[in-house]
């Protein structure tokens, strides 16, 4: 009796692989070389177990030397497998296919050393088939069934011949009594490996959509960044001539009424026109400076420290947030754009503050864990409810009162937190407060030695 190569594997091992060879990125048709090397060493395991089982457990006159050199060759084979791995020798998927069928026709030398047709192990021919299918695209898949039909009908011509090894040493009954048995584990090992790859195949499959679909919302997004990079170089351009135009007229007509003893009330009017013209050309230039994707700033490591007293240095009153750091802020960084990731958090906690009644204090707390940095931001507002917090991070929905904000903050983080590898969520109970939660890649920071100053001899 027989298994063919490939019909067992480690376990612990298969935590490590990716979810299923061909849908990961790298090197597809060497990483399907490897599962097969993996499987190839279970299916030599089995082999070997199922001949010492037949010859010194159920007592069967099997030719141990032919059957033992035949596994010898596969493991000559596996480890010639091996090092043309290692050695990174050339892999595609013509060179996959003829180790598989090397695989059935080794299969077949098995069989017909132990039963022939009559093997119930001939059934794993449908476990190569299962792997081709799964390994190969279908013109290979279509080739290993024609080829295992072949092989398996090749078995009854040679019992005809007389060439195939005869379990004389039984009677009828004994060699039906073992064939049903045989059956039976061979429908086990069979139907178990078919389970295990449709599993993982759906597993592949739902995470590889899973992908797809944060891929396409990560697409979504930086489509709407240059979007708005867009309308702010429009809108800035078009807009400050004349902007400047009536910020010059109204400082004239200012001088021009103080001059002229005009009321009070009518110099504040035009004061305040000056102050809100002021402030448009300020959120001109905050959307031109905000919109965009930081594609002008380089890609640098920023110690935690830095980040943070960056992100506070220009908020309207750092006084109320209360840090608190549950790492040590100048032993990791975090890598890109440094103004952009200074202007994420800093987003997050003018959010908390205007959002928190006067006098309470808003929390900062900054942690390091699995490789990540998770820097929480808590206020003690009147939070937000399910249907308002569905909508957060949208473009240009903000539930602020009108010039307090743009609703471009959330959005903005979160999609550099995106583009970084981390992640923004929040989380809010009306009554209770909101919990801002952005995670990004932390790295460790060695500073910068100290350049000594050569002294001339």
């Amino acid at each position: 009796m027989s298994m063919p190569a490939g019909t067992l594997e480690a376990a612990p091992n298969a935590a490590r692989e990716p979810v299923w060879p061909h849908v990961r990125g790298g090197q597809p048709d060497r990483i399907k070389l490897s599962w097969i090397i993996k499987l190839h060493w279970g299916g030599i395991f089995g082999q070997a177990l199922a001949i010492a089982a037949a010859r010194w457990v159920v007592g069967i006159d099997v030719p141990l030397l032919a059957l033992f050199g035949i596994l010898l060759v596969e493991v000559v084979e596996n480890v010639g497998l091996e090092l043309w791995l290692r050695r990174g020798g050339k892999v595609g998927e013509r060179f996959i296919a003829t180790v598989m069928f090397a695989d059935a026709f080794i299969l077949t030398a098995l069989l017909a050393l132990s039963g022939g047709y009559s093997n119930p192990f001939s059934t794993m021919y449908l476990v190569n088939v299962a792997l081709a299918t799964v390994l190969l695209d279908a013109t290979w898949a279509w080739a290993m069934l024609g080829t295992s039909l072949a092989l398996f009908g090749s078995l009854f011509g040679l019992h005809h011949l007389g060439v195939l090894q005869v379990l004389s040493s039984l009677d009828h009954a004994e060699i039906m009594s073992l064939h049903m048995q045989g059956m039976w584990v061979s429908f086990a090992v069979a139907a178990a490996f078919i389970v295990y790859v449709v599993a993982r195949v759906q597993r592949a499959l739902t995470q590889l959509e899973e992908e797809l679909a944060a891929e396409r919302s990560l697409s979504a997004r930086k489509d709407k960044v240059a979007s708005l990079a867009t309308l702010a170089a429009g809108a800035a351009h078009e807009l400050s001539t004349p902007l400047s135009t009536i910020a010059v007229v109204v400082k004239e007509l200012m001088r021009s009424a103080e001059r002229s003893g005009a009321s009070p009330s009518s110099v504040e009017d035009l004061a305040l026109i000056r102050e809100q013209v002021k402030r448009c050309r300020d959120i001109l230039h905050h959307m031109s400076a905000q919109a965009g994707e930081n594609a002008g700033e380089p890609i640098v490591e920023l110690p935690l420290a830095a980040w943070i007293d960056e992100a506070m240095a220009f908020l309207p009153d750092p006084t109320r947030v209360v840090l608190r750091a549950e790492t040590d802020l100048g032993a990791h960084a975090v890598a890109g754009p440094p103004r952009g990731l200074a202007r994420a958090l800093r987003s997050l906690l003018k959010n908390a503050v205007q959002a928190s009644p006067a006098g309470n204090p808003v929390l900062l707390r900054v942690a390091v864990e699995g490789g990540c940095v998770r820097a929480q931001v808590v206020d003690h507002g009147c939070g937000m409810p399910q249907e308002i917090l569905s909508r957060a991070g949208e473009p240009f929905f903000t539930t602020k009162v009108p010039g307090e904000g743009m609703g471009l903050g959330l959005f903005l983080t979160h999609t550099l937190a995106e583009e970084l590898g981390g992640s923004l969520e929040l989380n809010s109970t009306p009554g209770s407060g909101t919990t801002a939660t952005l995670k990004l890649p932390v790295t460790f920071h060695v500073p910068a030695a100290p350049q000594r100053r050569s002294e001339a001899p």
